[in-house]
């Protein structure tokens, strides 16, 4: 049995205005706050002499590590992004109010008859709540371009679900 596994395909390189600014944010949050901290805690436990039984060194350097990892990660993820403002994109007259576009709230009922909003999102963001749904998954690409009162059959792990667009909304977050 082979260890190799094929890369990943890249996620979609849209995300909204927020989630560019949540992105930012900890990008500013590690390279100009923690890692000068942690920084200068090596150097103290680097002071200190030997190197190979200080544990605060060790995991100084780890921690180093997973910092300049990520920071490289948000750099590069950051770089490539297209930001899509939804309320911006609804505005003019190209688009349709009542269809699912990147970006838009979209009110679902599912075949148990429950009512929820989500929002579709690109990759980056769809974890900060429990109510984004990314554009890539298999939700997301059903709905992208379908209109009000459609019906989606979305393949889920254990079986089918069939859901009807409800509502969509772009201006803010229903209440």
């Amino acid at each position: 049995m082979s260890r190799y596994r094929p890369p990943t395909s890249p996620g979609s390189q849209y995300i909204t205005p927020e989630g560019a600014k949540r992105l930012r944010d900890e990008l500013d949050q590690l390279w100009l706050e923690e890692r000068p901290r942690v920084t200068s805690a090596v150097a103290e436990a680097a002071a200190q002499g030997d190197r190979s039984e200080n544990a605060e060194y060790t995991y100084g350097k780890k921690r180093l590590h997973e910092i300049d990892r990520r920071v490289r990660f948000l750099r590069k993820r950051l770089e490539g992004m297209v930001i899509v403002d939804p309320q911006a994109a609804t505005s003019g007259a190209r688009r349709d109010p009542d269809r699912v576009y990147f970006g838009a709230w979209v009110q679902l009922e599912h075949s148990s008859g429950d009512l929820r909003w989500y929002r579709l999102v690109g990759p980056d963001e769809f974890d900060m709540a429990a109510d984004y749904i990314s554009m890539d998954s298999p939700l997301g690409r059903g709905l992208l371009g379908k209109r009000r009162d459609d019906e989606i059959t979305v393949p889920l792990p254990l079986g089918k679900d069939t859901v009807t667009i409800v509502a969509v909304q772009y201006d803010h977050a229903p209440t």
